[in-house]
């Protein structure tokens, strides 16, 4: 079996490399053409040699094609997977930073809330891109996998205005699976779940057991659990009063409603600091920089531990490889996907992303009607989308009207700041990422002009949230690490 892949953000310190040896524990494609691109020359040359190691060891004879120059990567390619995060670091920094001067306190801020929408901003040009180079040289109507957030409107656009086949990919579901089987002391695989809405807004509407429905069952058991009554505030307080429970980790969820992060003094009452995922503020960006630093400092170490080992021991349960699989061996898989509504939710927008059911096996990606959500829960979906659409469409126009419109009609955001602030808030983060919104230029320059002519609104300088924690040395990232390893089954 012959094929090219081509993976985009290869770079990508850990989630590359995972990927990599989900797509090669598939026996079938050991003969598959492979290419590598990012911008980042040091981080591209790591990975690669990592997975070249890894292939070597496991008697593969294939050849890593990394390179900088994306259209070599794209030619003739089959299959594109996306990951990249434009701007790194350095723009995540001022997504999480700059509204917290505004009072927004976000734990991830990647999808939703004014760090999403403007992260959406730096991603969809540079996706839009990436798009016309596939159509132009990879294979014709070659399918474009999107990791990259904002999902929802990353996988919109590519869609829409990319004109490039493309399915947004996410694991939240998945976990949220586990979660359920855990607290109900029912086998993760005898359970039958239908989940759909909107990514990271997700909902269980059905969970059956040998053909019983065993919905009415989850809150006792949520609220009875030693762990998760502690960790999943925000999940059970939704499940409490909407009557489904969400895909999203507690952090993610919490940001994205109007209720929960609106006063600073409240936020610790739905949070947990035992893990960053349940809502610490700038929780993902500290952990990003954690494992960047440790990658960087560790990376001999890392380069002489054992190979990674293609026997499907150490697959994941991300959805990428299962789903080239299905379409190459025709080995049927079922998984939530993000795709283009188009009547598949009958009570949300048809023109809108929505996660949702999916079949894949030879003959394509089959994607079943849901019919509708429940009312509450489309409110809720409703809602984001019209953030999503609105952010979408003004980062494809470089529309600053939309721009603001888009963070008006955010639920935190407007839960937190007057209009003014948000103006004020979106021209400072304009000028903080004016090297990655070339589509912004007019609207910089004039946000540059506010700031030099004033008056400008009184903010918080130096204030860190309410629940920001220590970031760990690359020693103490490194010792977690070697806990996990002597820990581990």
């Amino acid at each position: 079996m012959s094929f090219k892949l081509a993976i985009i953000g290869a770079g990508s310190l850990v989630f590359a490399r995972t990927l990599f040896t989900d797509i090669m524990s598939v026996p079938e494609f050991r003969d598959i053409e492979i290419a590598f691109t990012d911008i980042n020359q040091a981080n591209l040359d790591k990975v690669t040699a990592l997975c070249q190691r890894d292939l070597e060891a496991n008697g593969i004879r294939t050849r890593i094609q990394a390179t900088t120059d994306r259209r070599a990567a794209f030619r003739q390619a089959r299959y594109i997977i996306n990951m990249v995060r434009v701007g790194g670091l350095e723009g995540f920094e001022t997504d999480i930073d700059i509204p917290l001067k505004y009072g927004i306190d976000q734990c991830v801020g990647d999808t939703l809330c004014i760090g999403g929408i403007m992260y959406g901003q730096r991603v969809i040009p540079a996706l839009l891109d990436f798009c016309k180079d596939i159509r132009e040289v990879a294979e014709p109507d070659a399918l474009l996998l999107n990791y990259s957030n904002p999902n929802a409107m990353a996988t919109w656009a590519c869609n829409k205005y990319g004109k490039v086949r493309t399915l947004g990919l996410c694991h939240g579901e998945i976990h949220g699976e586990h979660q359920i089987a855990e607290v109900l002391g029912i086998p993760h695989a005898e359970l039958d779940f239908i989940c759909a809405g909107i990514n990271h807004q997700t909902w269980y509407i059905s969970i059956k057991h040998h053909g019983v429905e065993q919905l009415h069952k989850l809150l006792p058991a949520f609220e009875a659990h030693p762990v998760y009554a502690q960790q999943e505030k925000v999940r059970i307080d939704l499940l409490r009063r909407f009557g489904y429970y969400s895909t999203e980790s507690n952090g993610h969820l919490s940001e994205y409603l109007a209720w929960y992060r609106k006063r600073p003094d409240e936020i610790k009452d739905w949070i947990s600091l035992d893990s960053w995922i349940h809502g610490e503020t700038g929780g993902y960006l500290r952990v990003t920089r954690e494992e960047r630093n440790w990658f960087e400092t560790d990376y001999p170490k890392i380069a002489a531990d054992k190979p990674k080992v293609y026997d499907g021991s150490q697959r994941s349960s991300e959805h990428g490889s299962y789903i080239l699989e299905a379409l190459e061996t025709r080995r049927p898989y079922r998984g939530h996907f993000n795709v283009m509504n188009q009547g598949t939710i009958q009570n949300l927008p048809d023109e809108a992303v929505v996660e949702v059911p999916c079949w894949v096996n030879g003959s394509g990606v089959a994607v079943p009607e849901v019919g509708a959500l429940p009312l509450g829960a489309a409110a809720i979906c409703s809602q984001s989308i019209w953030v999503q659409r609105l952010a979408m469409e003004a980062a494809v126009a470089g529309d600053v009207c939309l721009l603001k419109q888009a963070a008006l009609m955010d639920p935190l955001t407007g839960a937190v700041c007057n209009p003014p602030e948000i103006d004020q808030m979106v021209d400072e983060m304009l000028l903080a990422q004016a090297k990655w919104l070339p589509q912004y230029g007019a609207a910089i320059q004039a946000a540059r002009r506010r700031f030099q002519t004033g008056p400008l609104l009184p903010v918080k300088e130096g204030y860190r949230g309410s629940t920001r924690q220590r970031e760990l040395s690359a020693e103490e990232v490194a010792a977690e690490h070697e806990k996990r390893v002597i820990t581990a089954p």
